[in-house]
Order: structure tokens, then C-alpha cells, then sequence
């Protein structure tokens, strides 16, 4: 995705965004898509463009030469996210004040000089690391933040069956599962997915991140009131990184802001691990910086909380955690100072449990979630497939009907019921024992009894 600055274009919220315009005579035009219309943070042509005060700025050169020794001009631009060209007077003055100065340079201006601190400016270094540690991109602005956040929203209707099922086409579900799926996902609102363990609750929400959609941009990290609080997280933030965007001293007419950077929309998955304390600014005591919770992490992607009722919080403290935010898209979290900030909510939650609705809560708190889906357990033919499926993607031959057999054995004459796991479950263990006793690569009866009585226990009395 690239996109050229236009100064006629609209400004909002101290974001500027690219609106594609026809032509004067468009008698073919090709319909937009939604990369055309993606929001795409513009490079601060001042340093007032970037929404951050100057003595910032100032402070993370300094701190980037005290953890660095030397930095060359031009690659000082790339680590605070920013042009060459807004720096320069920043490294003449710190020059001036003789707090850093220039080892090497190859004559063509501070660009291409190499940078040091001088003895001043370690111990102004010093100083400034008492405060916070931080040194990274320039952190965006929080209302700039917040502008893109609202921007970079899914259209309305922006899925479609097509789109659904090509992004469930790795898995075997039921064209009634993808129906009730389907609204939800679309309409953006909080769903509740129930059912038995095992039968595929998390794989089925984990699907979603592979509906295609548009890249979106976040920052690295965003001010506010002076803080600093840490966006980016490896982990959940899969880069797209434009081969023709790689740098950012010269590249001042196809990019964007680099204090962003432009990735998939993010899926985080928390489960039992999950405390309140989780849901709020974490303070580093060390770094003194912040880190953003997990639904921030989230925003403009996907937020399922795994296990539901399992937390360490019970589930009406995590619900009414989010009474608000889920109603008016909008978040507080609180500074350890007592402080509060201000965040768009724009994540989509999921709700997976294997308990029963009513353990979780009564009406009124269910009614809290919007969508509620019971994941029922498979049928034959489903699970056939499934078995079959999984038999395919571990390249293992199998005579026809031995699944069938396997199947009418253990679960329609042993009354074994079905879940969506157990295919991958028996066929591992299967694997085991033909790994393990050097055969063939080839599922029969034997091996697969043999697996699946490793695979499950049998309602008998152990002390007898």
C-alpha cells in the first residue's frame, strides 16, 4: 500500500488522511478496494506536525547515543521514525550546547556525520534516564493515535459468505456453524462461543485472523500527560514490512509516518492467565515506561478470551470491566500517578468457554455479550472427515473404509462421543507408535486401537 501526501486533502484531528479523487473524465474507472481507502499516516513535514514537545525529541538523540556510543546523522532519522531533515536543527543545537559532537564526517553535512555524546551530554543523558528509559520511535500523539484507530474501523458489511468460507477452508465445518458465525463477525459485536471441550472453539475464532482484510498501521508507542506507553509487542504485531519503504531519510514521497508501522490486524488470545491487572496500564518500574493492556494491543483486530470463567478474576468482574468500553468504544486506564487516559476500544472480543452459559452468569449479564453460539459436537460424516482430512495433511496411506470401521467400533458401538479433536489426537499417538516401532507409514486397525486406548482413559474402579 503507498500513498502520496495531498496538502488539499482533509485534516482531522491533526491527521491528515489520503481520499482518493476521480478524475476530471474516469470513463473506466475500476471499483475502489479497501486498500484505497485505508488510512495512511502521513510524514510530519515539522517537527510540530509530529504532536510530541520538542524537548522529547531532544531526549530520546541523547539517549540513543548514550545506549549506542556513535550514531551516523541519517541513521539517527531512521531510529526516531522520522526525516533527516526535521533533526538537523536539533543536532546543530545539542552541537552548539556541546552536548554531542561529531567524530567522522564525509563532507556532506550532518547527515553523514558520525555522532557522540560529549562528557556534558552523558551526564545530561543521565539525568533525563532518571525519568524514563524509553528510546525508541518518536511516540505518536494520543489524539493522533485515536483519529487513525476510528479510521481504520472494518467498512459496514464488509464480510461476506465467500470471504468466510475461504477462510474456513482449512478446517471441516458445517455450512450452519458459518451462518451464525457469519453476523457476528460482520456486525463487530462481542460473541460468545460455548460448548464441550474439544470441539474446536478456539480454532474456530482463531480462523478469523485469516479473513482477508486491508493492513492497518499502528505506532510503536503513544504519548500522553508525558507518559510513554509501549504499543508495539513482536508477539501479536505481525510487520508487513515494503521493501521500497526502507528508508527513511530518502524516502519522503511514497511513505508514511515510521513512528507507525503497517501490519495485519492483530489476534491475541489470553486464557486462564488472565487477571484484572492485565486490563490496565503496566507500569515498569525500572524502564518507567508503560505497557499497553491487551485490548489496546488489539484495537482495529481480534481479542479472545480463552477458557472464559477460568481467569484468576471471576467472569462478571472481567464483564464489568468492560461495560463501557463494549458500549461506547472507548477505554480508561489509569496512570500510576492516578492519572487517567482516554482510548478508542475498536477490538472485536471473543468469548470461549466450555462451561454452560448459566455458570458464567444470569440474564442480565449474558445480555452483555451480544452473540452466543453453541459449538455442537460433530456428526459422523463430519467427523469421518475430519479424520480423514487430518490422515491427509500427515501424508499417512489408510485402506479405504478403515475409518469407517474405526468409527463404527469405537463410537457408534462404544458409545464414544464424538469431538472435533480427537482425529488429531488418535492419529498423533498413531504416528507415535509407528515412529516408535518402525512401520510403515500406514494407518491400519491395529494402530489405531492401539492409539486410541493410549489416547483415553476407561471408567474402571483403580483400586480394585
Amino acid at each position: 500500500m503507498s500513498a502520496t501526501s495531498d496538502p488539499t486533502a482533509p485534516v482531522l484531528g491533526g491527521i491528515q488522511i489520503n481520499i482518493p479523487r476521480p478524475a476530471a473524465v474516469e470513463p473506466e474507472k475500476p471499483e475502489s478496494t479497501e486498500d484505497d481507502l485505508a488510512v495512511v499516516p502521513p510524514m510530519p513535514e515539522s517537527l510540530e506536525d509530529t504532536g510530541v514537545p520538542l524537548a522529547m525529541i531532544e531526549q530520546l538523540i541523547l539517549k540513543f547515543l548514550y545506549f549506542r556510543g556513535e550514531v551516523l546523522g541519517r541513521d539517527m532519522a531512521g531510529l526516531l521514525g522520522l526525516q533527516y531533515s526535521l533533526i538537523d536543527d536539533l543536532l546543530e543545537t545539542l552541537k552548539r550546547q556541546h552536548h554531542v559532537g561529531v567524530k567522522k564526517s564525509l563532507g556532506m553535512g550532518n547527515s553523514s556525520g558520525i555522532f557522540a555524546l560529549t562528557e556534558s551530554g552523558r551526564n545530561l543523558t543521565r539525568e533525563y534516564l532518571e525519568n524514563n528509559q524509553y528510546a525508541g520511535p518518536v511516540p505518536v500523539p494520543l489524539y493522533q493515535y485515536t483519529e487513525v484507530v476510528r479510521r481504520q474501523r472494518l467498512a459496514e458489511n464488509w464480510l461476506n459468505p465467500d470471504t468466510l468460507r475461504q477462510a474456513f477452508k482449512h478446517l471441516v465445518v458445517e455450512q450452519d456453524i458459518l451462518a451464525r458465525i457469519g453476523p457476528a463477525v460482520n456486525s463487530n459485536k462481542s460473541f460468545l462461543i460455548y460448548g464441550q471441550p474439544g470441539n474446536g472453539k478456539t480454532a474456530l475464532a482463531e480462523a478469523l485472523f485469516r479473513v482477508e482484510t486491508a493492513p492497518i498501521y499502528m505506532p510503536y508507542a503513544i504519548e500522553c500527560q508525558g507518559n510513554i506507553v509501549q504499543l508495539y509487542d513482536p508477539i501479536y504485531h505481525q510487520k508487513i514490512d515494503d521493501a521500497e519503504y526502507d528508508s527513511v531519510a530518502l524516502d519522503r514521497d511514497h511513505g508514511f509516518d515510521r513512528r507507525w508501522f503497517k501490519c495485519r490486524r492483530p489476534f491475541i488470545i489470553t486464557g486462564g492467565e488472565l487477571g484484572l491487572d492485565m486490563l490496565d496500564l503496566s507500569y515498569n518500574k525500572v524502564s518507567k515506561v508503560y505497557d499497553a493492556p491487551f485490548q489496546l494491543k488489539a484495537n482495529n483486530g481480534i481479542y479472545l478470551i480463552d477458557d472464559f470463567g477460568r481467569q484468576k478474576a471471576l467472569p462478571a468482574e472481567i464483564l464489568n470491566r468492560w461495560i463501557v468500553p463494549m458500549e461506547r468504544h472507548i477505554d480508561y486506564l489509569s496512570f500510576q500517578a492516578g492519572g487517567k487516559m482516554t482510548v478508542p476500544f475498536e477490538a472485536f472480543l471473543i468469548f470461549s468457554t466450555n462451561l454452560r452459559p448459566d455458570q458464567l452468569g444470569d440474564e442480565a449479564f449474558l445480555r452483555r455479550i451480544q452473540y452466543k453460539m453453541f459449538l455442537r459436537s460433530p456428526g459422523k460424516s463430519e467427523f469421518v472427515q475430519i479424520f480423514e482430512r487430518f490422515i491427509d495433511s500427515r501424508m499417512l496411506e489408510c485402506e479405504p473404509g478403515v475409518i469407517e470401521a474405526f468409527v463404527d467400533k469405537h463410537y457408534v458401538q462404544g458409545g464414544k462421543r464424538y469431538r472435533r479433536c480427537h482425529p488429531r489426537d488418535v492419529i498423533s499417538h498413531a504416528i507415535d507408535i509407528i515412529n516408535f516401532e518402525s512401520l510403515p507409514k500406514e494407518l491400519n486397525e491395529d494402530v489405531l486401537d492401539r492409539a486410541f486406548d493410549s489416547c483415553f482413559v476407561d471408567n474402571v474402579d483403580v483400586n480394585d
